[in-house]
């Protein structure tokens, strides 16, 4: 019996795609779990993304598929990535969740598991309060929602500036989206996505 896990993520300069990449790896180590990457639609023009120096950034994941609303009710486990608007979701994400009405109606995802993984251009730009405002609407949803807990010992590392939060994984990207993801980013990043997929398969189970 496969437990499905969903990553459905934004991304415009690449940094939650990476992190989305390292979630998936965290997925497939947990035997008996299969992943599947997605990418809610864009919303800006071609001649936006390419002003703010987005749109060739954005060509390294063009080939990740698009998320559809109603694909979601086949998730055992959903997790959701998204960068940091002023402490809150990015509008893309924000509109893909608010075409999920049919499913709220429904109950399709009442029972399954949520989590969700940010970044933001600072230590102290928003990168909890984008995570937790996020669970209210999974909640909502009748959600289950799982983050990161403290057995992963990389979210106490003072030796370095990292993101990385008890309520899901998290990167810094600076404040001109220079800096990547780091390995202590990432290693949580995978860590989130193992644990959702362990938690996700017992409820199956």
């Amino acid at each position: 019996m496969t437990t499905n896990i969903q990553i459905v993520f934004y991304s415009m300069y690449g940094h939650i795609y990476t992190m989305a990449e390292a979630v998936a790896e965290g997925v497939k180590s947990v035997q008996g779990c299969s992943v599947e990457l997605l990418q809610v639609p864009e919303l800006m023009p071609d001649a936006v993304l390419e002003q703010y120096g987005a749109k060739a950034a954005r060509a390294a994941f063009s080939h990740v598929p698009i998320a559809m609303v109603d694909h979601l009710a086949q998730a055992d486990a959903i997790i959701f990535g998204t960068p940091t608007r002023f402490g809150n979701m990015a509008a893309q994400m924000r509109n893909f969740l608010d075409q999920t009405g049919g499913l709220w109606m429904k109950g399709s995802l009442v029972g399954k598991v949520g989590s969700v993984f940010a970044s933001t251009a600072t230590q102290h730009g928003g990168q909890e309060t984008t995570i937790t405002s996020f669970h209210s609407t999974l909640l909502h949803h009748g959600m289950i929602i799982v983050g990161v807990p403290y057995a992963e010992p990389r979210l106490s590392n003072m030796e370095e500036i990292t993101g990385g939060t008890p309520y899901g994984a998290t990167t810094l990207a600076g404040p001109d989206g220079s800096r990547r993801p780091s390995e202590n980013e990432l290693a949580i990043a995978r860590y989130q996505g193992a644990h959702v997929a362990k938690i996700a398969a017992k409820l199956k189970g």
